[in-house]
């Protein structure tokens, strides 16, 4: 398992990858593969679970985008991105043999050695199961090292559930509990229906034992953390991805900031009790 942050000799410049897999997940989201074209000495892309790239497509732009894959088979990069924007469209268009560049990686990490010895939690609505999947890897890989791993994704519909495949896995394995709620389904669906806050209320962790991994869009995450609190998690113990307009990955640009920080640099992944204050003020 990789809980370091591992970076390479220079994140800043691009490397070109090929695509070799491409597998649609939603109606609108995509999940690429992806190998490097130019190598050096050898080694293959290194990450830790949190961490994001700049996938650069020519004559489209560069978009900040979560790696998805898992840190322990580096030789295959992988990224998931939902068709939202020009360059994002653009990505969701391409096909295996065609090129990208990268550069990264970039931002902090999930602490998953920090959180060995106690229990779990995942907390992911819509497309935040998305930079949680590494994370997910990577605790599976050494689940002799921590207690309960409770996996709660919530998506708006079954269509939009995300990592289907991989979902059911989880909620085979015997030693992890994974549970599945949308917020509206029609007749054919026989699961959860629910906003992802009552799987937290009533999820199957120890509070006072408990690290919480929490990602998705901003307002779900909020309410998931009152869901928390209430039951006794304390904000020290909640570590959030916060991923709101990253640009440069550098801090310059300033679209990402947020108070005196950048997510980008400074993030994605928080722990809350350093940005709550923040995270109440409307204009932020």
């Amino acid at each position: 398992m990789i809980s370091a942050v591992a970076t390479p000799a220079d994140p800043m410049v691009p490397r070109r990858f090929r695509i070799v897999e491409k597998k649609q997940e939603t109606a609108d989201t995509y999940t690429f593969a992806m190998v490097p074209v130019d190598v050096d000495g050898g080694t293959a892309f290194r990450f830790s679970p949190g961490q994001f790239n700049m996938l650069y497509l020519f004559g489209f732009g560069e978009v900040p985008v979560s790696i998805s894959g898992d840190p322990d088979k580096p030789e295959a990069l992988v990224h998931t991105a939902r068709a939202m924007g020009g360059v994002t469209r653009a990505f969701a268009a391409l096909e295996p043999g065609e090129m990208v560049g990268v550069r990264g990686p970039f931002g902090s990490v999930w602490p998953v050695a920090e959180a060995e010895g106690k229990d779990v939690l995942i907390v992911a609505g819509g497309l935040g199961l998305a930079p949680l999947r590494s994370a997910i890897y990577a605790l599976l890989a050494a689940r002799h090292k921590f207690r309960k791993i409770v996996i709660l994704h919530g998506a708006r519909s079954p269509e939009a559930i995300l990592f289907g495949d991989d979902l059911r896995q989880w909620r085979e394995n015997f030693d992890v509990e994974c549970e599945v709620t949308v917020d509206y389904a029609g007749g054919d669906w026989y699961g959860r229906v629910g906003v992802i806050t009552q799987l937290v209320a009533g999820g199957g962790f120890d509070a006072q034992q408990v690290v919480a991994f929490v990602c998705g869009p901003e307002i779900m995450m909020r309410f998931a953390i009152d869901a928390l609190n209430k039951r006794g998690v304390a904000d020290d113990r909640i570590h959030v991805s916060m991923e709101r307009s990253m640009k440069c990955a550098i801090g310059h640009c300033g679209h990402c900031q947020l108070g005196p920080a950048f997510i980008c640099k400074d993030g994605p992944v928080m722990r809350y009790d350093r940005i709550r204050r923040l995270t109440q003020v409307a204009e932020l």
